[in-house]
């Protein structure tokens, strides 16, 4: 089964429980295990609050989800100013940092691309299998 939807969001912060809400629906429909789920609801979360943060006068941006058996396929656009994710500040590993909600989208997804489109938009595209395979670890127990 095939789900795909694009929708159209304000930029605020009301916009992201909203969509990450509809993506969640889409995947449980599908029967995907719960950790994955979770995984890409938590990476569609940062890609649209990044947007929130520093999208600057953009007035709405736009997510589009195409589901199928096997992958999940989620781009996040927007007008925005765009930044350069190969220039960003480094981090010591902690997700709660300047700048590591990138490092934690990439280690929640399997592919993390980050494109500049020809009209001036911004697409941060994020994909994840959706096969059971062990829930992620961030922290390992000492």
């Amino acid at each position: 089964m095939d789900i795909a939807f694009t929708v159209r969001l304000p930029v605020d912060t009301d916009s992201v429980p909203f969509v990450r809400r509809l993506c969640r629906l889409a995947l449980e429909h599908l029967h995907v295990p719960q950790h994955v789920v979770d995984e890409i609801v938590l990476a569609l979360t940062e890609a649209c609050a990044n947007v929130v943060q520093h999208a600057g006068d953009s007035a709405e941006y736009e997510v589009q989800v195409r589901l199928d058996d096997a992958v999940c396929r989620i781009s996040v656009v927007d007008d925005g100013a765009g930044f350069d994710p190969g220039g960003r500040p480094a981090v010591d590993g902690s997700p709660l940092e300047t700048g590591g909600g990138l490092t934690l989208m990439q280690a929640l997804v399997d592919r993390l691309d980050f494109h500049h489109e020809s009209d001036g938009r911004h697409r941060v595209t994020l994909e994840k299998r959706l096969d059971a395979h062990p829930p992620l670890r961030l922290v390992d127990p000492v």
